[in-house]
């Protein structure tokens, strides 16, 4: 147990990352019921949805879960903050824009605010605002990214040295090595994206899962980069798509309605990569089975305790 688990009431450091039209109701209560804390993931979702997803949950597991919010993508921010409150939502994790309006009044609740955030500027604001906890995630994550492009390792321990609050590490975790690494560059714990979505309890299509098995270290691409709107995706037909059309049209209009969300429920959902994108991090590249959740987190622990307890290859005469 540390400062994270214990305040989450969770027994093991995996936060689900907060993935519109992925993170849903069935693999957040799989996150939670492993032990993890699980996330819906309000993306562009009506307030309607959302509510029948929280109902859904809490007949399904009374572990604790959480919400996340993309204050930028989100219309309805305001309307949620108060579905969220009345519903008594134990945990919000707020990202994609300002979150000191809201974590006042989501304190006053004593509801858990964790923020997402990709430079200390931001996690020193959210400290500063009261945020329970930071999630410093590397330009390596799955779908929208910041400009800085800063990477995990880097970020990371430069955040935990900039706020006193604990720090979860995003971007690029995938297995008991990743979990190990980012608990030496000072985090408490993870949060995965990518990974949750190559597994049974993943309500995506199977083509997707499949080729996150099958990507390799430049599996996943770049776009939007020209227009200051960072995007990982997998490198599919329809991404290559994507990345002409932003060197021979470079109209943001253009890019904003070819990556909206009607186009990655095509491809994520759907499985037709020829007319929609997929998210993806650079983990996918040792991604190489589809577990279940719970197996994949026992296992994930499984390989940071043998490498923890192996002995170190120097320091000895």
């Amino acid at each position: 147990m540390n400062d994270l688990t214990r305040k989450l009431g969770i027994s093991l450091p995996f936060i689900q990352g907060g993935m519109g039209n992925i993170s849903h109701a069935e693999l957040a209560v799989a996150v939670s019921e492993a032990g993890g804390l699980g996330t819906i993931g309000a993306g562009t979702l009506s307030l309607n949805y959302l509510e029948d997803m929280i109902i859904k949950i809490r007949k399904q597991t009374s572990k604790p879960f959480a919400i996340n919010v993309p204050l930028s993508v989100q219309k309805n921010v305001d309307e949620l903050i108060k579905l969220i409150i009345g519903y008594q939502i134990p945990v919000v994790s707020l990202s994609a824009g300002n979150p000191a309006p809201f974590i006042t009044k989501l304190k006053n609740e004593n509801i858990i605010v964790i923020c997402v955030v990709a430079n200390e500027r931001q996690a020193i604001k959210a400290e500063e605002k009261g945020a329970d906890f930071i999630v410093a995630e590397g330009v390596e994550a799955a779908g929208i990214n910041a400009p800085e492009e800063l990477t995990t390792f880097t970020l990371v321990p430069k955040i935990c040295d900039s706020v006193a609050i604990p720090v979860i590490a995003a971007g690029g975790i995938g297995d008991g090595r990743g979990v190990l690494a980012a608990m030496s560059l000072g985090a408490q714990g993870v949060q995965l994206g990518t990974r949750l979505i190559a597994t049974k309890d993943a309500k995506v299509h199977s083509l997707y899962k499949r080729a996150l098995c099958a990507a390799d270290s430049d599996g996943t691409m770049i776009v939007g980069r020209s227009y200051g709107k960072i995007r990982r995706i997998l490198k599919t037909p329809y991404g290559k798509h994507l990345l002409e059309e932003e060197r021979n049209n470079p109209d943001l209009k253009t890019y904003l309605d070819l990556t909206d969300e009607n186009h990655h429920i095509l491809g994520a959902l759907e499985g037709k990569f020829l007319e929609g994108h997929v998210n993806a991090g650079q983990v996918a590249s040792i991604i190489n089975d589809i577990p279940t959740v719970k197996e994949l987190f026992q296992r994930m622990i499984q390989e940071a305790q043998t490498l923890y307890n192996h002995q170190l290859p120097f320091g000895k005469s």
